[in-house]
This record gives C-alpha cells, structure tokens and sequence, in this order.
C-alpha cells in the first residue's frame, strides 16, 4: 500500500516525526516536491537529526527517493548524506533523472528578487529562504531548467547553461541594474565555473549510483511488494495552487502531488492512506495573514513567547522565530478537502500544557457574514476576524509515560481537543505527538495495519 504525508497548515506541522515513525514499516520513502527550504527535525532516543532535504525515512534505514516533483541543490544533499554518514548512519538516498537542479545563480536571483520587492512600495516581498526554489521552479515551468540527467553527460550540460546564463546575466544587468563584475555573485553566472562545478556533482551521482527513472524504480518495488510513504513538505496553505497566494511556496504539497511528483499513478496513490499533520496550534514562518497570530497586546504578545520557546518555534532551515496563532479549523476544513484526509496526526499537544487560556477558531466573521473555511484571495483573508471557542486547559504531563500508556492517558481536557478538532473536520485522529522523540507519540491508527 502507500501512505501519503500531507502537512495541514503552512509547514512546521512535525511531519518527519511521523513520516520517521510509520517510515519502519515502509520500504521507500518519497520526496514528491520542494527542496531545501523545507526543513525536517527527527529526534531517535534523544539524537537530533535536522535534515531539509535527505527524506525522513533515512534515519530509519529505508530507502530515500528524491522524485521528479522535486528540486534539488547537490551541495545540500550531499552534506546531508555526509553528516549522516559521519553519525554512523548509511543513508540510501537516490534521485528522479528528471528532477531539476538548484544552481547558484537560482540562489542569487532568488535573493535579488526578494530585495527588489522588500524595497517597491507594494512590499509584496513572499520571506523566501532565499534557496532558489522559486527561480528554478520558474525556469522548470519556462523550459530552460537543468535536470539531473543533463548532470550525467557534460556536453548536454555545457549546452544548457550556455543557453540559460546568457540569460540570467542579462536579467541581472539590463533588468535589475547591477554589475555583475563587480559583484561577489560574479562566478554564479559564470558558464565555466558552474561547468565545472556540477560535471564534478555528475560524476559523483554517477559513482554511487543514486539516479533513478523514478516512476519505473516505483513501480518496480511496488511489483516486489514494497510499502511506500511519500513524504510532502511544506503545507496545504502555501501550496502554489490552494494556499494564500502570493505568500505561498512554488510547487503543491497536497496529496494529489504524490502521483505527479512521482510517477506513481494516480489511482495507486489514491488507493492508500492520505494522513494529514496538525500542530495543535499554529505556527507560521514569512509573510502573509494569519487570522489567529498572537500579536495583540503585551499579554498576548508574551503567550507567544511562552508558547514559541515549549515549542522549539524556530524555523529548521533560516532560524527565524515562527509567528505563533491558535489552532485555525477554516484552515484545517480546506486541508482536509483538498488532500482527502483518511486520518490525521496531531503534533505539540504538550506544548499547550499548562497555559492559563486556550482557545480555537471555529470560524471567520467576514463583511457580516460567518464563513467556515479560507476564502480564496489573501485580501480576503486578510479581513477576517476569527470566531473564537474557548477550551479547558490542561496541566503538564510526562510525555514517555503518556506515550506508553496510550490515549486514555492524556489529560481529560486534552482528549476533549483532541475529539473536537476530529469531530469539526470529520477526519479520525490516526496519532498524538507529545513530544518531540519519535516514541513520544500516542498512536491509535497505524496506517499499515488498515
């Protein structure tokens, strides 16, 4: 079968603990879109693994697969290998021959493009982490983009960026009005250098025999009769499609971009497990609305605190602080639909433990009328005020002991909701995160049983 891993809200949902969790049971673990802006933290027996481009699955010994839907920086995937490597893990990561490469001048562009918004007056900067996810997005839907494959044969190589750098120099100079010989990004748009450069990645990639036709080595292992997870980052509200464009990421992390980042068909992904990832409140790193953020007075403004510091809010791949909101259901309702949830995950319920107020947007008040779900424009959004419930809270728990005993061990309040949030959005709940290790997590479902 297949379990697709779907984040529910705008990433930092815990998706990698549990992809780490349900991935034992898995032979394949699939990355189906992003790059390396999507950081991913995995704690085993109290080591921590921050990886933001290596598949979770890896700290578990299955095999990785980086699919066509994805972008890939070589430098980022090799560090990631190396450093595992280094901890005395074997990491078994292969990539999509037709996946898109992250070249520096992707990473210099990306830059640039930020500071040209952050500076207009319309200050419609997006908060990127400056990767180059977007522009190699851009140049993969423009036609121009450099693959792994073309990684393999230095001729096909040269030829494609001396086509693509001609052009990038020129959006630089003539567009943007910077010199570039005078300029410490000079040798990102140098034809030479980067020749040089990824021939070497080629090669590399070559020798450990990491590239794959990802639908064909699928479909093999699915023929062997090997489970598959597939593992989406980011989440549902800066999905390129159905988030709160423009503030969104470059490609779909919802469910239905397991099949096409993949080239496992749809009706083999449609016939598993779609379970999406819930932070028990809300979290959000970059720009954009945020119709429940704690940013009103002193007061709240110090709940965030408390709750960003329980909660390690602090973005795996920049190391921003992540704004902080309560738990949004109009979100999680538009989720739910988008990427047909059979079940659901609900990360950082120990986080809220303690808290004086607890409280859970059941709705939006919108030019005097009550909506349940996200409307469809950001300046929409933006005018939303959310309708509140409030919620018992609960005291703080010892999280092995809990994740032992089961769910009848949480706090009454706790499983109270837990039951509400499931019951709002008519999806099960499959597992409850309660700490950050990958056995501090109270399982009721395991998708490969069912």
């Amino acid at each position: 079968m297949t379990l697709t891993i779907v984040g529910s809200q705008l990433g930092d949902e815990g998706k990698g603990a549990l992809v780490d969790r349900w991935g034992g049971d898995a032979d394949v673990v699939v990355r189906y879109q992003g790059g390396d802006n999507a950081g991913h933290t995995v704690v085993e027996g109290g080591a921590e693994y921050k990886l933001s481009l290596v598949p979770s699955g890896a700290v578990r010994g299955t095999v990785g697969v980086l699919g066509n839907g994805c972008v890939v920086n070589p430098k980022t995937l090799f560090t990631e290998i190396d450093d595992l490597r280094e901890r005395g893990l074997d990491p078994d990561v292969r990539v999509a021959r037709r996946a898109h490469v992250i070249t520096p001048y992707h990473r210099a562009l990306d830059g640039i493009e930020e500071e040209v918004k952050a500076d207009d007056d319309a200050g419609d900067e997006v908060g990127t982490t400056g990767r180059g996810i977007g522009p190699t997005y851009e140049d993969k839907a423009g036609r121009r983009g450099i693959r792994i494959a073309d990684l393999l044969d230095p001729d096909v190589l040269r030829e494609k960026l001396e086509y693509v750098v001609p052009q990038k120099r020129a959006l630089v100079e003539d567009v943007y009005g910077l010199d570039l010989d005078d300029d410490d990004r000079a040798d990102a748009f140098d034809v030479d250098a980067l020749h040089e450069e990824f021939a070497a990645i080629g090669e590399r990639l070559a020798d450990e025999g990491m590239t794959v036709n990802c639908s064909d080595f699928l479909y093999r292992r699915r023929e062997a009769g090997d489970e598959i997870v597939f593992e989406g980052a980011q989440g549902t509200h800066i999905d390129v499609d159905h988030g709160n464009y423009p503030f969104v990421t470059s490609s779909n992390p919802t469910a239905g971009a397991a099949a096409v980042g993949s080239g496992v068909g749809v009706t083999t992904v449609g016939d598993g497990e779609v379970v999406g990832i819930v932070k028990a409140y809300l979290s959000r790193v970059g720009e954009g609305p945020l119709p429940t953020e704690l940013d009103g007075d002193a007061d709240e403004e110090a709940l965030a605190d408390e709750i960003r510091e329980k909660g390690g809010e602090f973005g795996t791949v920049t190391g921003r602080p992540r704004r902080i909101g309560w738990l949004d259901l109009p979100m999680l309702r538009h989720s739910a639909r988008v990427s047909g949830f059979t079940g659901v995950a609900v990360n950082h319920v120990d986080v809220l433990a303690g808290l004086d107020e607890l409280k859970v947007c059941t709705g939006y008040e919108l030019d005097g009328e009550t909506i349940d779900t996200v409307p469809t424009t950001t300046e929409r959004w933006e005018r939303c005020e959310p309708v509140y419930e409030t919620l018992d809270t609960w005291e703080p728990f010892d999280s092995a002991a809990v994740a032992e005993a089961g769910f009848d061990a949480l706090p009454e309040a706790a499983r109270e909701y837990l039951e509400f949030v499931a019951d709002e959005i008519d999806t099960p709940i499959y597992a409850v995160g309660v700490g950050p290790d990958r056995e501090e997590t109270v399982e009721l479902v395991n998708p490969f049983d069912e």
